[in-house]
């Protein structure tokens, strides 16, 4: 929301949508204090029936969203019915099966495979950026206008920390489904701080976030 405030000016207008209200009110008091007025906040479950709020709008922009829901073709749909006439449609989602470290790491190998098992298993499209064109015409938005993939390389040392918060939070899910049990996930932490000290420049690739954009028929009022 702050980014699109700084690129409509104050005589534009934004919307945020989300499901969580009291951080949509938090992020809403932080925009206003740095002096983006122009935004504002509607609690909204993007999965309910009916119209998006405040639509239709000139941009729907939705990111690492439809990665985390069941349904994604009909939410897919959702937004699109929301944009106006010659508006946009942009939407960025991950495919996490990027992530990697070069030369490869039999560590960072078993970390990858336990984050991405265990999020699809609790019913993640961990490849999903790579399959948007595929949801836009299941979602009747049609043939993307374009599509961008942005990919980010780090050291070894400074992607560690993140990439092991995100695998001890997927964990309770690894071990209730078979991917992994708690003594092994203990032993491969152990492998990759161990990794780390021995190879901290390795450059580690994050995964691919991708876009797809789609301009709507017509011309806004």
């Amino acid at each position: 929301m702050r980014l699109m405030a700084q690129r409509v000016g104050p005589g534009g207008h934004v919307t945020g949508i989300d499901i969580d209200a009291p951080l949509g009110a938090q992020a809403l008091t932080m925009l206003h204090d740095a002096g983006h007025r122009q935004c504002r906040f509607i609690p909204f479950d993007v999965t309910a029936d009916g119209p998006i709020p405040g639509a239709p709008f000139d941009l729907v922009y939705a990111r690492l969203l439809l990665y985390h829901l069941p349904d994604r073709v009909t939410v897919l749909a959702r937004l699109w019915q929301a944009v106006a006439p010659g508006g946009h449609l942009l939407i960025q989602d991950y495919d996490i099966r990027s992530v990697s470290v070069l030369p490869a790491l039999a560590s960072l190998g078993e970390l990858r495979r336990v984050i991405v098992e265990a999020f699809a298993a609790a019913g993640c499209d961990v490849q999903i950026g790579a399959r948007l064109p595929e949801l836009f015409a299941e979602a009747g938005v049609g043939t993307p206008d374009g599509t961008d993939v942005s990919g980010r390389l780090e050291l070894l040392a400074a992607a560690q920390p993140v990439l092991s918060a995100v695998y001890r939070s997927i964990l309770p899910t690894a071990i209730a489904h078979g991917i992994t049990t708690e003594q092994h996930a203990e032993a491969t932490l152990s492998e990759i701080a161990t990794d780390v000290e021995r190879f901290p420049s390795r450059p580690t690739l994050w995964p691919l976030l991708i876009g797809a954009w789609k301009q709507k028929a017509g011309r806004s009022a």
